[in-house]
C-alpha cells in the first residue's frame, strides 16, 4: 500500500502546479483527488486500508507527462475525504456537524451517501468514517484553508491560459472503481467502462472539445462512455464556461487499468496505461494548439 501521509510534510504545500518548461498551450489539467496527505486533525474511526479507497490513487502519476507536452498539471496534496473540492461548499448533511444551527446547507444525493464536501462514510459499504461530529468552526476552517484556495488557484491557471488565445481548455482528472458499490449512485454491481467523459450534459464545454477527446481515446483503444454514470460535479460547474471561453471536461479512468483496487498497488499494466494516456494528452494538446 502507498505510504499513509497523515503526518506528512505537506502542510506547507496544499497543492502543486507542475508547469511546462517549454512553450505552453492553453490546456490545463487538474487532479483534485489524488492527494495523500491527511492533516493531523483528521479523526477517522476506520483504518487507512479502508478510508484510502476514496483516493484517486496515481491519477497525477498517470498524467505526469503533461508538463513535458506543454500543459500545466495542477494537483491537490490533501486527501479528498478531508475536504472534497469537487463538491459545493454547502454540500454537507447537517447531522455531520455538532452545531449546525445557523448554517444554510444544501446536501446533495452524494452528501446523503456520506461523500459531501467533507466525507462522513467509508467506501465501499458506507460505514461511519469519523470518530466524532465536526464543530462548525472546523468545517468552516477546512473550506477557508483548502476548498477556496484550490478553486482560486485553478481559476487563476485557467485565466492565465485564456489570456493567451481567448480560450482555455481544461481536463479535470479522476479515477473510478471498476464496479459500483453501495456508495455510488449507479446500481451496485454495475461494471464501468475504461473511461467516462463528462460535460454536465453539454454545459461545461463545447461539443467539439468533447468530440475530440472521445475520438482520441477511442483511437487509443479505450472503451468510452459519456455522462454515464458521471455527469461532472462542482469543478466543472464552477469553472466550465464555454460561452466565456473556458471549456472543462471531466475524465474518469477505470482503476482496473492500472492498479489493484484491494491492495492499492500498481499493476503490470500501469506503464502501458500511462503511455496511452500520455498519447491522449498529446493529441488534445495538438487539437488545442490548432484552434
Amino acid at each position: 500500500m502507498r505510504a499513509d501521509h497523515r503526518q506528512g510534510a505537506a502542510a506547507d504545500a496544499l497543492f502543486e502546479v507542475r508547469r511546462p518548461s517549454g512553450v505552453a498551450v492553453p490546456l490545463v489539467l487538474d487532479s483534485p483527488h489524488s492527494g495523500t496527505w491527511y492533516p493531523e486533525d483528521f479523526a477517522p474511526c476506520q483504518p487507512p486500508e479502508r478510508y484510502r479507497r476514496a483516493e484517486d490513487m496515481y491519477v497525477d502519476a498517470l498524467f505526469s507527462a503533461a508538463p513535458d507536452l506543454g500543459c500545466p498539471l495542477f494537483a491537490a496534496r490533501f486527501a479528498r475525504i478531508y475536504c472534497d473540492v469537487n463538491r459545493a461548499p454547502d454540500d454537507l448533511a447537517p447531522d455531520a456537524l455538532a452545531d449546525p444551527d445557523g448554517l444554510t446547507l444544501a446536501p446533495s444525493a452524494k452528501a446523503r451517501l456520506g461523500k459531501g464536501v467533507i466525507w462522513t462514510a467509508t467506501p465501499p459499504d458506507g460505514a461511519p468514517l469519523l470518530a466524532r461530529k465536526l464543530a462548525r468552526a472546523e468545517y468552516e476552517a477546512r473550506l477557508a484553508r483548502f476548498w477556496h484556495p484550490y478553486h482560486a488557484a485553478l481559476a487563476d491557471l485557467l485565466a492565465e491560459a485564456r489570456a493567451r488565445t481567448g480560450a482555455a481548455y481544461h481536463l479535470d482528472l479522476h479515477s473510478m472503481q471498476p464496479v459500483a458499490n453501495s456508495m455510488h449512485e449507479d446500481a451496485t454491481g454495475s461494471r464501468r467502462p475504461d473511461i467516462v467523459l463528462s460535460d454536465r450534459e453539454g454545459t461545461s464545454c463545447g461539443p467539439d472539445f468533447l468530440a475530440a477527446a472521445h475520438a482520441a481515446l477511442c483511437d487509443l483503444g479505450f472503451d468510452i462512455a459519456i455522462n454515464d454514470p458521471f455527469k461532472g460535479a462542482e469543478i466543472l460547474r464552477r469553472h466550465g464556461d464555454p460561452r466565456g471561453g473556458v471549456h472543462s471536461l471531466q475524465v474518469e479512468v477505470n482503476r482496473a487499468l492500472y492498479m489493484d483496487v484491494e491492495t492499492y498497488e500498481k499493476t503490470a499494466d500501469f506503464d502501458a496505461t500511462r503511455d496511452r494516456l500520455t498519447r491522449f494528452v498529446a493529441r488534445m494538446r495538438d487539437w488545442v494548439a490548432a484552434r
